[in-house]
């Protein structure tokens, strides 16, 4: 028996945590069941799992090493790695950059942190086995804010991500390096995760493109969470295309993702060049009036938008007065959530699915000896949760979830009107690394982790040195039209001289 039977002291203790006072017999009977119970639990603590099916596959991994500045100046990579996939596919010839939250059997995966520095992935997410399967060679894991707590690609262990286009300004988060990485010749494709924009700031900053998937189409098994209810995973891009590509080869049920109900799935890149004509798309006019929102994003999103309208699409303006607070939901539920995702060594509980015993063990055994290490992002979150749990008695956690289908209703009954919404993805250009990029980075991007529909950020102009995003959000499941109408707008502008 390597588990130390507890002592009856420590099961008051315990009970006692839990606002319960045990009387000497009740206590006398815990301590013998308690002791009983021990040997079964070792028996269940045995069990192994089978590895990966898609390690039997391609079981040829390299985990490579970390990268130096010379050959990665923005900081963008976290290790230069080898997964070869099959020999023909959707995906063959493209080279894919994974954030570091995803999950690859025999490489090491830290999400950001420093906690889960020296952490060895022993699965493969559902999403690397797909692309794996279609060909596609994992070359990096990139480089992402600290436990993805963050929006400005600034927070991570491996230090900041520079941008692209300027590095003295940032890159975005918190998929900072799945946006910079694009900016390699030897990168095609990249994934980031989005719970509350982290695909597509750094898709508006760096610009390149992004997309968050309508929640639950791309299965998040083997990714790193925040909240389950928030988590999306999705490709980034130099181009929509390879944006569609990806998603054809990502979207569809997997059984071991609890997030997951329905899923219809569509050839993504099938419509791509079916053009604009006949499309209804609604200028949400809360997206244009954000604090800190800078009128030449505004301009040239609103330009954008007539390009579009030339092109066949009719364009007219809306209001939804609700968009303007939106994104302040997410504070009554990432800090919680993360909380509780803590308090259950990163895995939640109460789902059919699967789960990851080593991260589990690994971020147990690390937690309370790193993490003074981490990121302000990572313990405001931490100790925010605590105390909206403790001073809301779980209320304001639960009266959040409970407004989510309101607000979802609200886009839906813009969304039998229009075809897409459209407005800037952040009201702001990459703010300067020397300076704080403002809560407001988000204020378009959240309200859609809230109501899960997808959205969609692609580059629209260059303002003052800087790339603008402008971000088409569509109907549940219908991803197609907004990488379509993205496809018409690419391959009609050049944005980069706009």
């Amino acid at each position: 028996m390597s588990v130390k039977p507890p002592t009856a002291e420590e099961i008051r203790e315990l009970a006692r945590e839990s606002h319960i006072e045990l009387s000497a017999r009740e206590l006398d009977m815990l301590v013998q069941t308690l002791r009983a119970q021990i040997p079964l639990l070792e028996r269940v603590d045995a069990f192994t799992a089978d590895p990966p099916p898609s390690l039997a596959r391609y079981p040829k991994r390299d985990a490579g090493a970390p990268m130096n500045r010379k050959d990665d100046p923005l900081n963008a990579v976290v290790r230069k790695c080898h997964v070869a996939g099959a020999p023909s596919g959707k995906l063959k010839g493209k080279r894919v950059g994974l954030k570091d939250s995803v999950c690859v059997a025999g490489i090491p995966v830290s999400g950001g942190s420093h906690v889960l520095q020296g952490y060895t992935a022993d699965m493969d997410a559902t999403i690397v086995a797909r692309m794996l399967d279609a060909g596609a060679e994992i070359v990096a894991m990139l480089n992402m804010d600290d436990f993805a707590l963050s929006g400005n690609g600034k927070t991570c262990a491996c230090g900041p991500t520079l941008n692209p286009v300027n590095p003295e300004h940032c890159s975005g988060g918190s998929s900072s390096g799945s946006g910079a990485a694009l900016g390699y010749d030897w990168i095609d494709i990249t994934i980031g995760t989005d719970q509350g924009g982290s695909i597509r700031i750094p898709s508006s900053w760096s610009g390149v493109v992004g997309i968050k998937p309508t929640y639950s189409l791309v299965p998040y098994t083997g990714v790193m969470s925040i909240d389950p209810s928030l988590d999306h995973v999705g490709p980034m891009a130099k181009n929509v295309r390879d944006c569609a590509l990806m998603l054809e080869v990502l979207a569809g049920k997997d059984p071991l993702d609890q997030r997951q109900q329905e899923v219809p799935v569509e050839r993504y890149t099938e419509p791509l060049d079916r053009g604009v004509r006949g499309l209804r798309l609604g200028i949400l006019r809360e997206g244009f009036e954000h604090s800190g929102a800078e009128a030449d994003v505004n301009d040239c999103v609103r330009k954008a938008a007539a390009a579009l309208e030339k092109l066949g699409a009719t364009v007219q303006e809306l209001s939804i007065p609700e968009h303007r607070d939106a994104s302040d939901l997410l504070f009554a539920i990432v800090p919680e959530g993360m909380m509780w995702l803590a308090a259950t060594a990163l895995q939640s509980v109460h789902f059919n699915g699967s789960y990851n015993p080593s991260l589990a063990d690994f971020f147990s055994a690390n937690l309370p000896s790193r993490a003074s290490k981490e990121a302000l992002t990572v313990k405001l979150m931490f100790v925010l949760g605590k105390f909206a749990a403790r001073q809301y008695n779980g209320r304001l956690y639960a009266r959040a979830q409970n407004y989510r289908p309101k607000l979802r209703a609200l886009y839906d009954k813009a969304l039998k009107r229009y075809d897409v919404l459209l407005m800037p993805t952040t009201p702001m250009k990459a703010p300067r690394q020397d300076s704080e990029a403002p809560y407001s980075m988000i204020t378009n991007t959240a309200p859609f982790n809230m109501t899960g529909h997808p959205g969609l950020s692609i580059p629209c102009a260059m303002s003052k040195g800087l790339p603008v995003g402008l971000m088409l959000i569509g109907r549940h499941f219908e991803d197609a039209t907004l990488l379509r109408i993205g496809h018409a707008y690419e391959q009609s502008v050049e944005w980069r001289k706009a």
